[in-house]
């Protein structure tokens, strides 16, 4: 053991000689400046054996509160939909959960085919030529849709609709900011994207233009509008979509939209405290090169057998940071599975009712809670599966605590006063008649003061 060790430290000793430094130390003195470096051990406690760790995780886990056990109308991206077993039960066979990068085509077609599978059915469902094969989630969708347009054409401004999801304006200037792009946010009027503003904002220095359909709070937006705003000057169209919208709402490809981007996780994916979800990533055939991550295609091997491959993208594409057009190396696939899976469960008679069956029961859910004393619409705007309500009360997270108490979690405080309520198949007319009984309560108590408790 000693002669291995001490060989060891000689070579240590020479690649240090070699490249000009004492120490290792010295390496990370160069580099990391002063006012960033740890000078101390970390305060870390002592090791637990893992009976005692899993105890204390158990624990941890008992504070938290999932929507197993309470009555969710919580969405604002995130939406508790019923996942079918055969998800579950696909993504954890080991062909799929544990396979490298698909570089090597002849031991990969399983899943290749899966991913040419999947990114047949999002261009289906988004009427648009071209999708790749799923990357991170919805918010940085948003932000490589940006950098696409950067590369395409070069322009300094992206106008970006209010209505935009609050975590995709966030990751969209961040972003920005890194190759200095204006981000031009245009309000709404009337709880949809204002189309003055929106059509003055645009000019020939326009990179590109996002708006969300539906928009954050919950309102169709007129796509083919927004879209034809910008048909004139050098922009790319991009919309944020919520894929489980497209049973009922026209593809954005059908209204003049260049690329749809959007957060995939009610496609059969489980809320999980936030993740792993997936991004889905659409787009016309002129941007097919510049498109980020990866794309599978359909080809013939020698004995003319159908197959697929990595395609119109080289591996250098992901690890040449410098020359790409995208640093998504990892993507989403496994995630991807789940929601082609859940598409192809639904079937597209079955994904068409789960839409109409959406609106069905937002609308009774709406016109329910709108009729409650302190309660009014935000907007009178359509809306799918998502609404946005003014509580007249002080405090709405007060609100939201006392029907938590009762078991019942409203939805998402929005600000002024604001509540958005999020609807899936799993709750019924007993639920949403349920949610009334809790909020009007609530309100109630606000309104008179007897919440004032609970406010504080």
């Amino acid at each position: 053991m000693s002669r291995y060790t001490t060989t060891t430290e000689a070579d240590l000793a020479a690649m240090l000689e070699t490249i000009g430094v004492s120490s290792l130390e010295e390496i990370f003195d160069r580099q990391i400046p002063e006012g960033v470096r740890l000078r101390e051990r970390l305060d870390l406690p002592g090791g637990r054996s893992e009976q005692d760790v899993y105890a204390h995780l158990r624990d941890l886990a008992a504070k938290n509160t999932s929507a197993e056990d309470e009555l969710t109308f919580l969405g604002a991206g995130m939406y508790d939909h019923y996942v079918p077993a055969v998800i579950d039960m696909l993504m954890s066979r080991s062909e799929f959960l544990t396979p490298y990068t698909p570089y090597q085509p002849e031991i990969s077609q399983g899943g290749l085919q899966c991913m040419f599978e999947y990114q047949t059915a999002i261009s289906e469902l988004t009427g648009l030529a071209v999708s790749n094969a799923s990357v991170y989630e919805g918010p940085s969708a948003v932000a490589a849709a940006g950098y696409l347009a950067k590369l395409t054409n070069g322009k300094g401004k992206f106008v970006a609709s209010a209505g935009l999801h609050p975590h995709s304006l966030e990751t969209l200037r961040t972003y920005a900011h890194g190759y200095d792009i204006e981000v031009v946010e245009v309000p709404l009027q009337d709880g949809v994207t204002d189309p003055d503003a929106w059509a003055a904002a645009i000019d020939d220095d326009t990179s590109a233009v996002f708006f969300a359909q539906p928009n954050f709070l919950g309102a169709v937006e007129d796509a083919s509008a927004l879209s034809a705003a910008a048909k004139n000057s050098p922009a790319v169209v991009v919309a944020q979509v919520d894929p489980i919208t497209l049973g009922v709402l026209a593809p954005p490809g059908e209204c003049g939209v260049d690329v749809a981007v959007g957060e995939g996780q009610s496609l059969g994916q489980r809320l999980d405290f936030g993740g792993p979800s997936f991004g889905f990533f659409a787009a016309t055939e002129a941007y097919l090169r510049r498109m980020p991550g990866r794309i599978a295609g359909e080809t013939t091997d020698v004995d003319g057998r159908r197959g697929f491959v990595l395609t119109l993208q080289t591996r250098e594409q992901h690890i040449r940071r410098e020359k790409a057009t995208s640093n998504i190396c990892t993507s989403q696939a496994l995630n991807a599975l789940g929601g082609v899976v859940y598409l192809s469960w639904l079937g597209k008679e079955g994904f068409v009712e789960l839409g109409e069956l959406l609106v069905q029961r937002t609308h009774y859910a709406r016109e329910t809670l709108a009729a409650l004393d302190g309660v009014e619409k935000l907007h009178d705007q359509p809306v799918v599966r998502e609404f946005a309500l003014r509580l007249e009360v002080r405090d709405v997270d007060a609100v939201i605590a006392r029907c938590q108490e009762q078991g019942v979690n409203p939805g998402l405080a929005l600000p002024d006063g604001g509540l958005l309520v999020a609807l899936t198949e799993q709750r019924t007319k007993a639920h949403i008649d349920k949610l009334a009984e809790v909020l009007g309560a609530a309100v109630s108590e606000q309104r008179t003061g007897t919440g004032q408790e609970v406010a504080a």
